[in-house]
């Protein structure tokens, strides 16, 4: 076996630690969509060589956060309506068979946990923090998923996190406090154990949001 293996990283790759910061700045829109990436400027802010930042480009490419242009370059991804509406459709099965199953299966301390993401995503509401209130957003779903306690379908959510997050944000200022005031009536029908309320009450919060989401593409 002796040559046949080589000694491991000590670290992750360079490509992929230049694509989880590129990545990031996608999703909290530090980085526009349709925005320029040039290479030469990135390596230089992350003080790398190219070579990392082309890989991790195209690796953000193969994964929808990066257009490459032949010619042009890489941009940030534009999503467009239909993209929007496919994710949405899976994120609103998903999440309506959450609050379905976290109704059905809740604790007292799961009622708890939910009460204290609603008051994490009030006083981010209260202080004017966008960031902070996609990230209690992103809190408040992932405490009803665990609740609902099924660990493929809080896999599956999980999966589509961060797309949700890159949604979340440029609707925020519209829906944070009527999506909070949704939270809330979610939480109050899985405090009643009313399965198909809950469901119902998801299903409408998810819809408003991707309308929101429509109207900011107008």
């Amino acid at each position: 076996m002796r040559g046949r293996i080589g000694s491991l990283e000590t670290g992750p790759p360079l490509r992929l630690r230049v694509y989880d910061a590129l990545e990031d700045l996608i999703v909290e829109r530090t980085l526009l969509p349709g925005e320029h990436l040039s290479e030469l400027e990135l390596a230089a802010e992350f003080g790398t060589s190219r070579n990392p930042v082309r890989e991790a480009l195209q690796l953000l490419q193969r994964d929808g956060w990066v257009d490459l242009r032949p010619r042009q370059g890489a941009f940030v991804h534009e999503p467009t309506v239909r993209e929007v509406d496919e994710v949405f459709a899976v994120r609103r099965a998903l999440e309506v068979e959450a609050a379905q199953r976290a109704a059905v299966n809740r604790s007292t301390e799961d009622l708890d946990a939910l009460r204290e993401a609603l008051e994490e995503g009030r006083e981010a509401l209260g202080n004017g923090d966008p960031s902070a209130v996609v990230a209690s957003n992103t809190t408040f779903h992932r405490v009803l998923t665990r609740v609902a306690q099924n660990s493929v379908l809080a896999g599956m959510v999980g999966r589509l996190d961060k797309r949700i997050r890159w949604y979340f944000g440029p609707v925020v200022e519209v829906r944070g406090r009527p999506s909070w005031a949704e939270h809330g009536q979610i939480v109050d029908a899985i405090e009643r154990r009313s399965s198909d309320e809950a469901g119902e009450l998801m299903w409408a919060h998810v819809e408003a949001t991707r309308e929101a989401f429509h109207a900011s593409l107008i």
